[in-house]
């Protein structure tokens, strides 16, 4: 498949959408462009961010605290800095690429980007105080459960072949 199929995929549907709804076509842009910009103020910090990252923290420090053999220990520090993390998810990709880069383990991405999108302290911290600490601790411990679950089925699903072109791909 194309690698920007997708992409591409979009762009034509929105045309649809606007060949059909031509008077909705300033909203659509005005809104497109403010999202655009949003993305772009964001970005740079953190590509700020993890080039420091890169450049201060050695490889072995990662492969230890958080790499293929760190257990419980690498998995509970991968899930703690997803949930401390702040922004959008699309942050957390360029995050978790400079991760596999530096050594982290495969599973423990997977937790990261899980506690990224689903755990956020701030969050729980909403949850708590509007919906009560029941609920909140029900669904904090459901989501971490869910995170596991999901990590370890994708990690399975790829396959030995899969995690190997995987650290090829990322550790050259």
């Amino acid at each position: 498949m194309n690698r920007f199929s997708g992409i591409l995929a979009s762009v034509a549907l929105c045309g649809f959408y606007l060949a059909f709804s031509p008077g909705k076509a300033g909203p659509f842009f005005s809104l497109a462009g403010s999202n655009f910009l949003v993305v772009l103020s964001m970005l740079p910090p953190v590509f700020i961010l993890l080039g420091l990252f890169d450049a201060w923290v050695p490889r072995q420090r990662v492969t230890a605290l958080i790499g293929e053999k760190s257990g419980l220990v690498g998995a509970g520090l991968s899930i703690f800095l997803g949930s401390f993390a702040a922004g959008p998810l699309y942050l957390a990709f360029p995050i978790a690429e400079t991760l596999l880069k530096k050594g982290t383990g495969l599973f423990n991405v997977f937790l990261f980007m899980g506690a990224w999108s689903t755990m956020k302290i701030p969050m729980l911290l909403f949850e708590i105080q509007n919906l009560g600490l029941r609920f909140a601790s029900v669904r904090y411990a459901m989501s971490v459960l869910g995170i596991f679950w999901i990590a370890w089925a994708v990690e399975k699903r790829l396959g030995e072949k899969g995690r190997r072109e995987l650290a090829e791909r990322f550790r050259s």
